[in-house]
């Protein structure tokens, strides 16, 4: 049986994965968390063998999860399970060491069949995704700037579109402030912008196109 547990600060995502997996034969929901910092407490002292977990959290971010889980707790498996769009996000988390990410508009069976997939050692993408990968097909939007970025870009460029100060961020990412400060002005060069502002506002317009184009 497959020990899952599922992390989302949405009460109604996670309800509904339990009820998702209440019959299931070879996966069993060994706990329902809200934040990252929840994950690491649980599995200090539980068996855990995939982690189906949300990105963006208050406290402690997905791809900084990453690499504590990696570090600390290298057999488990993680996959995101997010409404963040694939092309944005996904090349960095696999970089920094998920199994997979499955968007949240996926159907049922691609949750059920990521799940097995990672545990029996593979990786989970979409196959729009891998096809990019294995063919170089690019975006037609924006986004190609994202696959860009290294992984801690990505990660500070996340928790500077939720708000954080350069002394959250460095807490956060265990790097001092004058590092944030540098990765800040490599992000407004790659975006070519001049101030914070509008490097948050570009990163949201990137991630809003891209959210227009799959609606049409």
């Amino acid at each position: 049986m497959i020990k899952l547990l599922i992390a989302d600060n949405h009460p109604i995502t996670r309800k509904g994965l339990e009820a998702l997996f209440s019959a299931s034969n070879n996966i069993e929901i060994v706990a329902s968390v809200d934040d990252g910092e929840a994950i690491l407490d649980y599995v200090k002292s539980n068996p855990v063998d995939i982690i189906l977990t949300e990105t963006d959290f208050p406290k402690l971010n997905g791809l900084t999860l990453l690499r504590y889980l990696k570090e600390d707790y290298p057999n488990i498996k993680t996959i995101f399970f997010s409404a963040q769009p694939e092309e944005v996000y996904a090349i960095n988390a696999i970089r920094a060491g998920a199994s997979g990410y499955i968007h949240k508009s996926s159907n049922v069976l691609t949750v059920n069949e990521a799940i097995l997939k990672v545990y029996d050692g593979d990786m989970y993408l979409s196959n729009k995704l891998t096809q990019q990968l294995a063919f170089g097909t690019k975006s037609k939007t924006s986004d190609g700037f994202y696959k860009k970025l290294s992984t801690r870009e990505a990660e500070v460029l996340k928790l500077l579109t939720v708000g954080k100060k350069n002394k959250e961020i460095s807490k956060e990412l265990d790097i001092n402030e004058k590092t944030v400060s540098t990765y800040k002005a490599r992000l407004m060069r790659k975006l070519k912008v001049n101030n914070l502002v509008d490097l948050i506002n570009q990163a949201k317009l990137n991630k809003e196109v891209k959210n227009l184009e799959n609606s049409i």
